[in-house]
């Protein structure tokens, strides 16, 4: 399964109505495709996340001109020998970040030529599936003037309970003032109707300020309080999980088993949030999900990008162990963001979509999508 050729998409397009999370305000949404072509005529795709309000031509220069000539040649079902080979070459100027997204787009496209090549999901080659449906949590509630918006949120909160929606995630970090206000109103207007609610400040504070929002919201009964403090404050994560009572969650922001072993050893969280188009692709997601597993940590992936991150995540959620077994355990959730993005339901022939409060995994051959080149060349940038 010889490596000839692999081709590299950056697709942008700009919002009508640009909305901020707490780093910023989010103008476009773009992604950085990865197609690798074999010699048989087998395609896989992939994706590096353009993490935050990241430049998506980072990811693609390291895929043309770091991973490239590495793998020109070689055999597409050389999953994890790649994924060595990719991660040593860059060590001395990757390790975090970019590099490790574009290594993830290129592992993400093999993973799809293996199910391919062997007419199977990606979910059969990494053990087979613990479950064949999952349960999507609306991501959203971002803002679109800045601060003072509760009950416009707390609108969006009906809007998500009435599509079908059981669990929301709330974007916070505005403010603790303002964040707790807008709780409020969001946690009133959905009050007995079996919402569960989660929220993510995207580190927008200090351990002070992250701690007297978490207090605050503890009468919430949340299923996790996301990034509370910067992704390098290890100990400021390790003190949240002591002082609060709510589960503590991050992980969007950390790279490969060796940024996952020194989360795990500081005791940073109780749920794991690896992105596959950031932390490495499935190859290191698996390493991630075997370490987690050894330190009780539930893993929940992250996934903000297009189509092909959605069914990548879901082919690996599929695959998930659950951290703590019982008759009754836990189960890990699908990131549904519901803000404006085209490549994620036009991208794809069959769009990733939510009926009736569940998400079915794929389960044609590899991620089990088939890409939309006519979309893909809508929203390509010329480079």
């Amino acid at each position: 399964m010889k490596i000839i050729d692999i081709k590299i998409h950056v697709l942008k397009s700009p919002l009508a109505e640009p909305f901020a999370f707490s780093q910023g305000w989010v103008r476009q949404r773009s992604a950085t495709l990865v197609e690798v072509l074999t010699e048989e005529g087998i395609t896989g795709w992939g994706e590096a996340f353009a993490q935050g309000l990241e430049p998506p031509e980072i990811a693609a220069a390291a895929v043309q001109y770091a991973l490239k000539p590495l793998i020109l040649g070689a055999n597409a079902l050389d999953t994890e020998v790649l994924w060595h080979k990719m991660y040593h070459a860059t060590r001395d100027f990757g390790r975090k970040g970019s590099v490790i997204a574009a290594i993830s787009a290129v592992d993400i496209a093999l993973w799809d030529i293996a199910g391919k090549t062997h007419h199977v999901p990606i979910h059969v080659l990494l053990g087979g599936a613990f479950r064949h449906r999952v349960q999507p949590y609306a991501t959203g509630f971002y803002r679109v003037n800045g601060q003072g918006e509760s009950a416009r949120l707390a609108d969006e909160a009906i809007r998500h309970l009435d599509a079908g929606f059981t669990a929301m995630k709330v974007k916070l970090g505005y403010g603790v003032e303002d964040d707790i206000q807008c709780m409020k109103a969001i946690a009133e207007a959905v009050e007995g109707r079996g919402i569960t609610l989660m929220v993510d400040t995207n580190h927008a504070y200090g351990r002070a300020q992250a701690l007297r929002l978490g207090r605050a919201l503890d009468g919430y009964n949340l299923r996790w309080y996301e990034e509370p403090v910067v992704p390098e404050d290890l100990h400021g994560y390790a003190e949240m999980r002591n002082k609060l009572t709510m589960p503590i969650a991050g992980g969007e922001n950390e790279h490969t088993l060796f940024g996952y072993r020194d989360l795990f050893a500081a005791n940073a969280v109780d749920i794991a949030q690896p992105d596959l188009c950031s932390c490495g692709g499935i190859s290191a997601a698996r390493h991630i999900v075997t370490l987690a597993q050894a330190h009780g940590v539930a893993v929940n992936p992250h996934v903000w990008g297009s189509a092909v991150a959605q069914a990548a995540s879901l082919q690996l959620i599929a695959a998930l162990p659950v951290a703590h077994h019982s008759l009754f355990a836990q189960e890990p959730l699908l990131e549904y963001d519901c803000s404006s993005h085209p490549f994620r339901q036009h991208l794809i022939t069959q769009p990733i979509q939510q009926s009736g409060g569940w998400v079915p995994i794929p389960e044609g051959p590899g991620l089990g999508i088939e890409i939309d080149r006519s979309i893909v060349e809508r929203y390509r940038v010329a480079g």
